[in-house]
């Protein structure tokens, strides 16, 4: 034992280095950004008809594709549109949409072409009225190429904003070219002056 104690304070030091190699650093670790969801602004196709929303006794069942359903979840159901179809639903009452994504069958009522979970409904304020008129705009994902951690020069950043801005310009004159919109639409409904 007498010869372990010259060695006993070089051991605690080599102790504590082992030790502290082992400690994790905060703000070293680099995650890859994750994708852009980006939808084309012209829908593949529109459906027009009554929507109504659902919770209650469905909140913790299963959806028609296997997942629990959530009030807190934006998803909506339908009929007919494939599992994870992505819909913005605008409420013809006011003017407010919101995207939902499709995960659920039904609504099995004449009229009805959607069935909103409660958040979805509630973004579009139709939980008093119950059932509102709707406009659904089927929408297509645009691929967006992510490059994790890719830093770009003030000038590249410039030119990409340039361009996401005029693609956007174009999408929304494309868009105005092809329907009245809801102004024209309900111009009787303004004042006379």
């Amino acid at each position: 034992m007498r010869f372990l104690r010259p060695f006993t304070p070089a051991v605690a030091v080599c102790a504590l280095l082992l030790a502290s190699g082992c400690a994790a650093k905060k703000g070293l670790i680099v995650e890859p950004s994750k994708p852009e969801i980006v939808y084309d602004a012209t829908p593949v196709s529109v459906l027009h008809g009554k929507a109504s929303y659902y919770y209650g006794r469905w909140i913790g069942r299963l959806t028609a594709n296997g997942e629990t359903y959530r009030a807190t979840d934006v998803t909506a159901a339908h009929k007919t549109l494939p599992f994870n179809t992505m819909v913005r639903v605008t409420n013809l009452k006011n003017g407010k949409s919101v995207i939902v994504r499709i995960n659920n069958r039904g609504p099995y009522v004449k009229g009805r072409i959607l069935d909103l979970s409660l958040v979805a409904a509630q973004k579009i304020e139709m939980t008093t009225a119950g059932v509102v008129p709707v406009k659904a705009e089927i929408l297509k994902r645009i691929d967006v190429v992510a490059k994790p951690n890719v830093k770009l020069t003030a000038s590249e950043k410039r030119a990409a904003e340039k361009r996401l801005a005029q693609a956007a310009k174009e999408a929304r004159e494309k868009k105005a070219k092809q329907s009245p919109g809801l102004s024209k639409v309900f111009s009787f409904l303004r004042p006379a002056q």
